[in-house]
C-alpha cells in the first residue's frame, strides 16, 4: 500500500470547527426505539463535568472502581461494542456515535443483555477526549468509519494529525489501536498518518495481520455488507510506543 496524498482543504479561521460525522438521523425510529431512545439513554449516558475545565475522571462514570477503559468511536449500530462489553466485563467501555438510530440499537442491546458497563456519548467525541486523563486508555477501536470519499470532505476523515495527537496523549504504553476499513482509499490515508508518526507501531508482520480480522472480534454489520458486496476489509492494529 503506498500513502495517499493528504488532500486538506484551505479553511479560513472564520470556518466553524470541523465535524467528523454528517447527518444525525436516518429513517424515522419505531415508537418503541423511540421510547427506549428516551428512557434507557440517560441510565447509559455519559455525563461530563459541568465546568469545561474540569479533566473528566473514568471512574466517576461506573458504579465500580475502573480497572481498564476502552473505547470505540462512531459504534454503528453497536453490535461490535456491545459483544466487546459483554465479553469483558472487567472492562469499562465509552461509545461515540452522533447517528441517533445507531444509538437506539445500541441501547437495545444494552437493555436486552443487561450489559451495565458501557457509557454512550451521543455526538462529537472530541469534547470527551480531549478531557480524558493521559494513558487512561488501553485500547482503542474505529471500525469501518466514513470514508469521506471526496477530496473536500477529507477534513472530516477521523484520523488526522491533531487527533492522533490527543491519541498519543491518551493511550497507555502498549495500549491498542485497532481500525478497519473496506475502503481502501481510507486505508491508505490512515496508513500514511499513522506510519509518519514516532509514537505507533504497526503490528502487521505478514499480510494475514492486515486480511484477518482479530479473534476476539465479531463482524459488524458494515463489514458483512462489504463482504456481500465483494469488497475486502483491512484491520490494522497499532500499539501505543512506551513513553
Amino acid at each position: 500500500m503506498t500513502p495517499a496524498d493528504d488532500g486538506r482543504d484551505e479553511r479560513s479561521d472564520a470556518e466553524p470547527p470541523r465535524k467528523f460525522y454528517g447527518r444525525r438521523r436516518g429513517r424515522r425510529l419505531r415508537p418503541w426505539r423511540e421510547e427506549l431512545y428516551d428512557h434507557a439513554l440517560p441510565r447509559h449516558r455519559l455525563t461530563l463535568p459541568e465546568d469545561p475545565r474540569q479533566p473528566l475522571d473514568p471512574a466517576a462514570l461506573f458504579d465500580r472502581p475502573s480497572s481498564r477503559l476502552w473505547i470505540e468511536v462512531g459504534f454503528g449500530g453497536g453490535e461490535h461494542l456491545a459483544a466487546q462489553a459483554k465479553a469483558r466485563p472487567d472492562v469499562d467501555f465509552i461509545g461515540f456515535e452522533p447517528f441517533v438510530n445507531g444509538v437506539a440499537s445500541l441501547l437495545r442491546y444494552l437493555e436486552e443483555e443487561r450489559i451495565g458497563n458501557v457509557r454512550i456519548h451521543p455526538d462529537d467525541a472530541r469534547p470527551v477526549l480531549e478531557r480524558l486523563p493521559e494513558a487512561s486508555v488501553d485500547r482503542f477501536f474505529l471500525l469501518f468509519a466514513d470514508p469521506w470519499p471526496k477530496k473536500r470532505h477529507h477534513f472530516r476523515r477521523f484520523i488526522q494529525p491533531e487527533s492522533l495527537a490527543v491519541l498519543s496523549r491518551l493511550l497507555g504504553d502498549g495500549a491498542e489501536l485497532r481500525i478497519a476499513s473496506d475502503d481502501m482509499g481510507l486505508v491508505r490515508w490512515m496508513l500514511a498518518h499513522l506510519t509518519d508518526h514516532p509514537d505507533f507501531d504497526w503490528q502487521a508482520r505478514r499480510p494475514a495481520d492486515w486480511r484477518i480480522r482479530p479473534a476476539d472480534a465479531i463482524e459488524t454489520r458494515y463489514e458483512a455488507k462489504a463482504l456481500a458486496e465483494g469488497r475486502k476489509p483491512a484491520y490494522l492494529t497499532f500499539r501505543r510506543r512506551p513513553r
